[in-house]
């Protein structure tokens, strides 16, 4: 086991005790993967998160079908799976949305997002190993806040109330500093437009030198991600000089 390797693991225990310990008043559910999905998390982290990466891409934080299921990144499961042959025992929040249960890797939707993002790594590096010897994805923000109506909606962070937002915000920050003085990677790249302003803070809070980027993210939610996603992408990193 690498020292690397055990200082963020130990660093996103702390983390996560961190964001649990916020006395949040969102009247909903409150999903925290880094606690009940730890398993197949800090075998992502010891397996495939690596130093002086070229690339570090930050995403936003779990989606329901993904990382809230297989505490994974953008975690759909037959990416997590096949791809990165991780597999583990999952558990379960203190509570659940009736429509929006943890089931671990037994979940049999598919997570649009991390679908595409995986997808489109797997067809140009070939294996998971290939694509993290250069590369490095973590979130923003390891928390899913899903409201009591019948569908689970999830709430974004920004919706939370004022000082409990910026505390959640405060401590993201510290670990966002934390993992990019821990991997040093050379360039930074926020998949979609709020992670490339949370890189670009970080930037400016730790005097780097770095570059930051953005690409289109790769939600349904985004007309823009529905036709041609992978395409675009490619281009993104191609005209920033990273592909």
């Amino acid at each position: 086991m690498s020292a690397f390797s055990d200082a963020l693991i130990e660093r996103t225990k702390q983390f996560s005790r961190e964001v649990e310990a916020i006395a949040f008043t969102f009247d909903g559910y409150i999903y925290n993967p880094l606690n009940y999905a730890f398993a197949p998390h800090s075998i992502y982290l010891r397996r495939f998160v690596h130093q002086n990466v070229d690339v570090y891409f930050l995403g936003m934080n779990p989606g329901p079908f993904g990382m809230v299921q297989t505490g994974v990144p953008f975690g759909e499961v037959e990416a997590v799976t096949q791809w990165m042959g991780i597999s583990s025992e999952v558990g379960h929040p203190p509570s659940e949305h009736p429509q929006r249960p943890v089931v671990g890797f037994a979940i049999k939707r598919s997570e649009i997002s991390g679908k595409r993002l995986w997808s489109l790594m797997k067809d140009r590096y070939g294996t998971a190993e290939h694509f993290f010897q250069h590369h490095a994805v973590m979130n923003y923000c390891p928390l899913v806040f899903v409201d009591k109506g019948k569908t689970g909606r999830n709430i974004i962070p920004e919706k939370l109330a004022k000082g409990e937002k910026e505390e959640l915000e405060r401590i993201c920050n510290a670990y966002l500093d934390d993992t990019l003085t821990l991997i040093k990677p050379k360039a930074l790249v926020g998949i979609g437009r709020y992670a490339q302003k949370q890189l670009s803070k970080a930037v400016q809070r730790l005097n780097l030198t770095q570059e930051v980027f953005s690409i289109l993210h790769p939600s349904p939610g985004s007309p823009l991600a529905n036709a041609g996603w992978d395409t675009k992408v490619i281009a993104q990193m191609e005209e920033a000089s990273l592909w």
